[in-house]
């Protein structure tokens, strides 16, 4: 979940409402339908289909349905935003770093550092060249 956000620009409550239909691993797409009803296509980072595909793997068929949440609480019912703040939080401790410090939003603004560094604009980036969130950044401004 947390890769996803990181990697994408995913908001917070369409991770949580995001369905199997949406999630395309041949085409390595996601298709989100965003604020004011407007429908994203969204690459998936190269790291993140074997991710999914695996996790989809472990799921009873029940839970692949197109129309079923792709991510699930401990109760295998779908996750709440409020939910995946609790996660979040836990992974915080568990990892060493202040809980209080950092939320899942923080995640979303990694993307314009995290592909300008690691993918040097690269194809994947290119699909976010008009998206209106990510600025064209220089170096100094990444704190890379």
């Amino acid at each position: 979940m947390f890769k996803l956000l990181a990697t994408t620009v995913l908001r917070r409550s369409e991770l949580v409402s995001l369905t199997w239909e949406q999630v395309d691993l041949v085409n390595e797409t996601i298709r989100i339908d965003g604020k004011g009803k407007k429908e994203r296509i969204l690459p998936l980072h190269p790291h993140l289909k074997p991710l999914l595909a695996s996790y989809k793997a472990s799921l009873r068929v029940y839970q692949i349905y197109p129309t079923e949440p792709v991510f699930l609480n401990k109760n295998r019912k779908a996750l709440d935003p409020r939910g995946l703040h609790v996660i979040f939080k836990d992974v915080l401790i568990k990892a060493g770093l202040p809980p209080n410090r950092f939320t899942p939003h923080h995640l979303r603004h990694t993307f314009a550092p995290l592909c300008y560094s690691k993918i040097k604009k690269t194809l994947f980036c290119k699909h976010f060249k008009n998206y209106s969130a990510i600025k064209v950044l220089n170096e100094e401004e990444l704190h890379a």
